[in-house]
């Protein structure tokens, strides 16, 4: 009689996955990333255990969008004071002092609520610039440019 295999939290190996978003389409990006994070890339995944690997994410502020979203997509957020829904658009959000919170939104709405999303959330490093404090974890460079041409955004010149 075979058994279905559920890991439990103190049998899970994580590796570490570096990613250089560098020209990368965010949506593409934000679904490998989540897929990573959960760990729906192994054999051995379990819904209910926090079973994915790290991922390191560089160069978050040079990310590519499609379309017309560079200009016309908008962020709505609320101070907690009356009247105080603001917008912002995205190109404002990358060109901020935070851009790496872009791809981390992108990727946070990608994995289902819960306190399961919560942890999975804590092994997602991202990082505006080329340098990361991770190299002694030696994380694996996972070239997502290479898995789908439309991953990546070639411009017209």
């Amino acid at each position: 009689m075979k058994t279905t295999l559920s890991l439990k939290p103190a049998e899970v190996t994580r590796k570490w996955i570096l990613i250089d978003a560098e020209g990368l389409v965010l949506g593409r990006l934000a679904t490998i990333i989540a897929n990573r994070l959960r760990g729906k890339h192994k054999p051995q995944y379990t819904p209910h255990v926090d079973c994915g690997d790290a991922v390191v994410v560089i160069n978050a502020e040079k990310i590519a969008l499609t379309g017309n979203k560079v200009g016309q997509k908008l962020f709505h957020y609320h101070t907690g004071h009356p009247g105080g829904i603001k917008e912002r658009s995205i190109t404002q959000r990358l060109e901020g002092k935070n851009p790496g919170q872009v791809v981390e939104k992108a990727v946070e709405r990608m994995i289902s609520r819960g306190p399961l999303q919560r942890a999975q959330m804590k092994h997602l490093y991202v990082y505006a610039g080329t340098e990361h404090p991770h190299d002694g974890q030696k994380p694996e460079v996972l070239d997502v440019a290479s898995l789908n041409r439309k991953n990546i955004l070639k411009r017209q010149s």
